[in-house]
């Protein structure tokens, strides 16, 4: 006469904070080096200091990856270093007197080609707009990049960022009143200054 086995159920408990977590710089470069290039990008970084940059987050996640205890999402995370990281650069661009972040890409179509003029107005236009971008706030001027030049979802951002969706709403409805404001303030002063 056999006996039976009974039925075990093994039920696993989620991984823990501790097993979640990365193990090192590397892993979580080669994971999310891609998303803190492009929140650099967000936050205003200009294209030839981006390396820079980007390797001063990581010096910082290098000193602090064995304090992350997984309370929020590695992106969350990361993209605070990233706020921190670009308003200490924001100072010393201030400090040298420097202007503007980054370059907007350069689009020329035949007709501006053919078009001085065009081409100039447009020209003017896009440093007119990276110079209000550059006196936003960076954590608004980032939200609202993802929004309107990368037309991300709020969805998507929340998810991004591990924040509510009607926290995205309201930074995003934010950082549009701020630009509004900046681009207001920049024609004032463009218009007092060319008479």
């Amino acid at each position: 006469m056999g006996h039976s086995q009974p039925d075990v159920t093994v039920t696993l408990a989620p991984p823990t904070a501790a097993q979640t977590r990365p193990h090192n710089v590397a892993d979580v470069y080669r994971e999310h080096g891609d998303f803190v290039w492009a929140s650099l990008q967000r936050m205003g970084v200009r294209d030839s200091d981006l390396q820079d940059q980007l390797q001063e987050v990581f010096v910082v996640v290098h000193r602090r990856l064995a304090d992350f205890e997984g309370r929020s999402a590695l992106t969350t995370w990361l993209f605070g270093i990233c706020l921190r990281v670009v308003a200490g650069y924001r100072r010393k661009l201030a400090r040298r007197k420097e202007q503007g972040y980054e370059t907007l890409p350069e689009v020329v179509d035949e007709a501006e080609e053919r078009d001085p003029e065009q081409s100039a107005a447009r020209q003017q236009a896009r440093a007119r707009l990276a110079e209000v971008l550059d006196e936003m706030d960076v954590e608004k001027r980032a939200v609202l990049v993802m929004f309107e030049v990368e037309s991300l979802s709020c969805d998507e951002i929340a998810k991004m960022l591990s924040v509510p969706v009607g926290t995205i709403y309201s930074r995003l409805h934010a950082a549009r009143a701020q630009f509004e404001k900046l681009r207001k303030s920049h024609e004032r002063r463009t218009a007092g200054g060319s008479r």
